[in-house]
Order: C-alpha cells, then structure tokens, then sequence
C-alpha cells in the first residue's frame, strides 16, 4: 500500500482542483475506465497525477478498453511494468515517448 502515499498520489478532491472539475465527475471517470482511481482501505480513491499530461490522458481510456478493466490497480501495473514488448520500457515511458499505438496493441496481445 506504500504506492497509496507516494508523492504523485492525489486525492479525489485534488485531482478534481487539477484539472478544473468535481469529486463527482472524478469518480465518473473512475468508473467509466476514463481515469485510475485506486481503492484504498479508507473511503475514496488515489489517483496517479501524471495520467493527468497530454499524452497519458488520451492513452487512459484506450489502454482500459484494451485490457478490458476499469480497475485502477490493474491499469496502474500495466503501466508501471517494464514490459519485453516494448524493449524493456514501461508501458507509461513508451507512451510518453509517443508510442501509444504500439501499448494499445500490447495491451491487447498480452491478455492482461
């Protein structure tokens, strides 16, 4: 559970003040696969302030269709796993480097 508290962890209400919107529309994108919520033992969701950049933000729901989950803790593994399929990168380095395409088509292949 240390990846709750890491320093890039926001909360709901944070994450709502980032990006101009409310709890309300955070947790719907939550749900919808649109954004990585991670349940924790206290009421509310953490979520990873770097999906909130350009490129990540676009990749969020794409990856989610892919793997077939809306479930936080998935997506945020995928994405912080280095990954043989895109040359030992990380699913979010190789995004960030504008391979989205290329993760969507990992993230479909691997059965995750």
């Amino acid at each position: 559970m240390a990846r709750l508290e890491a320093k890039d962890m926001l909360s709901t209400d944070m994450a709502a003040d980032l990006v101009g919107t409310t709890r309300v529309t955070i947790n719907a994108w939550i749900a919808k696969g649109r954004a990585i919520g991670l349940t924790q033992p206290r009421r509310g969701f953490k979520l990873p302030s770097w999906q909130f950049e350009p490129a990540l933000w676009d990749a969020v729901p794409k990856l989610s269709k892919a793997l077939g989950t809306n479930e936080g803790w998935v997506l945020l593994a995928f994405l912080e796993t280095p990954s043989g399929a895109l040359g030992g990168l990380t699913p979010r380095q190789a995004i960030e480097q504008g391979h989205l395409a290329r993760v969507v088509e990992v993230a479909g292949a691997e059965g995750y």
